[in-house]
């Protein structure tokens, strides 16, 4: 990699962000293409934010990922925000046009590609629980609803936050039915009988906690688990579904489809096919 007076910089904005493996992926993406550019980890805490989004038209970026805790904060912040970001309500990818700053959201699709791709499921007509209620969970229901799912229940340990979420959308997608929870034990135990799909969309087991007391033994044998959450070991939610004989995948596939994406709005090209996938998998794999 040749820094010069010509390299446009890219970054991701997170607390935390030490773990993110985006850096690695986007470069390998960029130097295969040629593209004069780095991408690079900024630590920005949430009362920083603003100055954060401010310092992408200070110092010319391209354009910068969004993840925890900034994804619905940063909407506000922005020049113009994508009407399937404006309906999801959070943001995961800028975009700076002549210091005109235009929000994206890639998640939804990059999690639905990556449920295609790692587990082989269509969400059309089944019957999904999903676990938090904050950015990521709005872009995957959002992406679960367009694509026909039956039923779409928020699990959320302040239930408060779940029920807002179901009150939200429940009159926009009315072919989807909607319920909602908190994380305690017999409340999940009512609602996963039938349930083909759990996904964690919460930074549950970033710091490696687990989903202490989960009712396992209720949720069908069949059902696979997806787990937002990623790393260079299964997370503590896909070695219980294991444990438990259940099939799942990280969010490894999903980071890298939405990866592209966000690569295609920044540069005005795709990635090369598999390039970013293929990064991340090798840094697992070495570790």
């Amino acid at each position: 990699m040749k820094i010069s007076g010509t390299t446009r910089i890219l970054g991701i904005f997170g607390d935390p962000v030490k773990h993110s493996l985006s850096p690695l992926m986007h470069n390998e993406a960029l130097a295969r293409i040629g593209f004069d550019a780095v991408y690079v980890p900024f630590h920005v805490l949430p009362e920083h934010l603003p100055q954060a989004v401010a310092s992408i038209r200070i110092l010319d970026l391209l354009g910068v990922n969004l993840t925890v805790p900034h994804k619905e904060r940063v909407c506000p912040l922005l020049d113009v925000v994508d009407s399937q970001a404006r309906l999801i309500g959070a943001v995961n990818t800028v975009v700076n046009r002549d210091g005109c700053l235009t929000g994206y959201n890639t998640d939804g699709s990059g999690f639905l590609r990556s449920l295609a791709e790692d587990l082989g499921f269509d969400p059309a007509g089944r019957r999904i629980l999903l676990l938090g209620a904050g950015g990521a969970c709005r872009a995957a229901l959002v992406a679960l609803a367009q694509a026909g799912a039956g039923s779409i229940v928020v699990a959320n340990r302040t239930p408060e936050r779940a029920t807002a979420l179901v009150a939200e959308f429940g009159p926009i997608f009315s072919g989807t039915s909607f319920a909602s929870c908190s994380l305690a034990r017999e409340a999940l135990t009512a609602h996963l009988p039938g349930v083909d799909l759990l996904v964690n969309t919460s930074a549950l087991g970033l710091g490696g906690e687990s989903l202490a007391d989960f009712p396992w033994k209720k949720l069908p044998s069949g059902a696979a688990v997806y787990d937002m959450v990623y790393g260079f070991e299964p997370t503590p939610l896909l070695r219980a579904a294991a444990a438990h004989g259940h099939g799942g995948a990280d969010g490894l596939g999903m980071l890298a489809a939405q990866g592209e994406e966000g690569f295609r709005l920044w540069i005005g090209q795709a990635p090369p096919s598999g390039v970013m996938k293929a990064q991340l998998l090798a840094a697992v794999a070495a570790r």
